[in-house]
């Protein structure tokens, strides 16, 4: 039998099970960069390194529109999400989150975060001890609104960030978690829709320049604007992924406590190796195990074959893990950033292509800006990492050290 017609086994139950080893060990097995399967019963072409990033972000190659699977949507895109566009559509709809792209944007945005964080220490000191993820989780949200023109009490924070966690936190998974992530959803999207209403209505101002104000007053590419479901789903794409920089603050926490060696230069403001830092945190530690898009015709990728409308997926913690990449890809070492130029599509923990235009996440400058400021932020922090489990799971999706790291006796520090 022909190898392009051989018939492909079902493998979705051996990939929740696996979780982010899942298809690293397929490629592993298949000793190359492309693998051919089956998932959720279509046939499904899998492939990393940075050309096949780049022939994954060609639209002539992938679409995304119909690829993301409801119940990812129903929790952590939304519906009519960005995320779901191909084309003039996705341009157009981009445009709303170009914005995000500009320095000043993520020195805003992280300068907010950082007050916030501030303002958290001396609550956390007199509390004896934190759960550093929930804790970072809070103070994201606080940050994010503030710098988003989005009103929120200060007391419905909390709350606020556990809807935003368990969006993320439930996308890949079964009940209980799924449901929550759906439930969390739903009270998070009819509160910005009526955000947006009453901004359009006159009764709230929308800050000027602001981006609840952009979103309320944006357009797609048939001129007419966002529905109310759909502007709220947009708001909650720049506030969601803000918060959910917790795990990342939960990683960086872990990465210090492992590797105490990077905290001086951390705390004492060498910018590049913050940046540096930043970089490995996002590629060491998993969060996205891969990207998935639809054939948009009979595709070919190195003797393997996928037809129309079958699944192509990206391996985006293999490509971050990639030996051939990075020499030694499970050694955690922030100054590989410093040694060379890594490339725009070989480090891809937030996809990969042209944020500007294409489907790369137009937030990463945000996150690499956030990070960088909290990281440091906490190495400048005094604290103690009692006896706990900071194991990571790699079959859970998303994972995180399992104690969502707990620190005691949190004290601001002398260190400049």
């Amino acid at each position: 039998m022909d190898v392009l017609s051989r018939p492909l086994v079902d493998r979705t139950l051996p990939l929740l099970a696996e979780g982010y080893a899942w298809l690293p060990n397929r490629m592993r097995d298949a000793s190359g960069s492309v693998v051919r399967t089956r998932i959720m019963g279509r046939p499904a072409l899998a492939l990393r390194g940075p050309e096949a990033v780049r022939f994954f972000y060609d639209e002539r190659n992938v679409h995304r529109h119909r690829a993301i699977p409801e119940p990812i949507l129903g929790t952590l895109f939304g519906h009519g999400a960005v995320h779901t566009l191909d084309g003039a559509a996705h341009r157009a709809r981009k445009e709303l989150f170009l914005p995000l792209l500009d320095p000043t944007a993520v020195a805003g945005l992280a300068e907010r975060v950082s007050d916030a964080w501030d303002e958290a220490v001396p609550e956390w000191g007199r509390r004896g001890s934190i759960v550093l993820f929930d804790e970072a989780a809070t103070v994201l949200t606080r940050g994010v609104h503030r710098w988003a023109g989005v009103p929120l009490d200060d007391a419905e924070a909390g709350a606020a960030a556990r809807d935003m966690t368990a969006m993320v936190d439930g996308f890949a998974s079964a009940r209980p978690r799924h449901l929550r992530a759906r439930r969390a959803r739903g009270r998070q999207e009819e509160r910005l829709a009526r955000l947006v209403r009453d901004v359009r209505t006159g009764t709230v101002t929308a800050p000027a320049g602001s981006v609840l104000e952009r979103v309320c007053a944006h357009t797609d590419v048939g001129g007419e604007p966002l529905d109310e479901k759909t502007a709220a789903v947009e708001l909650l794409n720049v506030l969601r992924p803000t918060t959910a920089l917790a795990w990342f603050v939960a990683f960086a926490a872990h990465a210090l406590h492992r590797w105490p060696e990077n905290r001086a230069p951390l705390a004492k403001g060498d910018v590049a190796f913050q940046t540096a830092f930043a970089h490995e945190v996002r590629r060491f530690y998993p969060f996205v195990p891969f990207l998935g898009g639809l054939a948009a015709r009979d595709l070919f990728w190195r003797g393997a074959w996928v037809p129309e409308g079958g699944l192509v997926v990206l391996d985006v913690y293999g490509q971050n893990h990639d030996e051939t990449l990075w020499g030694d890809p499970y050694a955690f070492r922030p100054r590989r950033f410093l040694e060379r130029a890594v490339g725009r599509d070989e480090v891809i923990p937030q996809g990969g292509g042209d944020p500007a235009t294409g489907h790369r996440c137009p937030g990463e400058g945000l996150t690499v800006g956030v990070l960088e400021t909290l990281a440091a932020q906490l190495a400048r922090m005094e604290y103690a990492v009692p006896d706990q489990n900071l194991a990571i799971s790699l079959h859970r999706v998303p994972t995180l050290p399992h104690s969502g790291v707990v620190l005691t006796g949190v004290g601001r520090s002398a260190v400049p």
